[in-house]
């Protein structure tokens, strides 16, 4: 991880900082990769891929109506309505 490398990035990040925030990105993404290449290195062997941490089934509430809409109601007190719609100002020509 050298000044070009980080010049690069700030390039590509539009970012622009101060010579200490340099330095703290630097530090920061060389943890970064240290972390990466420590994951790396674990013996993964034989070990199948998980979709979800946990074993266990997501619970689900049944699918059935629980609320009514009463379109009437609704529409009393809007400014304009017909056939059940509501009347809006046009506001692209």
């Amino acid at each position: 991880m050298d000044a070009d490398l980080i010049d690069k990035l700030m390039h590509l990040a539009a970012l622009r900082l101060e010579a200490r925030e340099r330095e703290l990105l630097k530090d920061n993404l060389l943890k970064i990769v240290q972390l990466i290449d420590t994951m790396q290195s674990a013996d993964t062997e034989g070990v199948e891929p998980l979709d979800h941490p946990l074993d266990g089934v997501q619970s689900l509430r049944p699918d059935r109506v629980t609320e009514t809409v009463d379109r009437d109601r609704f529409q009393q007190d809007a400014p304009e309505v017909r056939d059940g719609l509501y009347l809006v100002p046009r506001v692209v020509e």
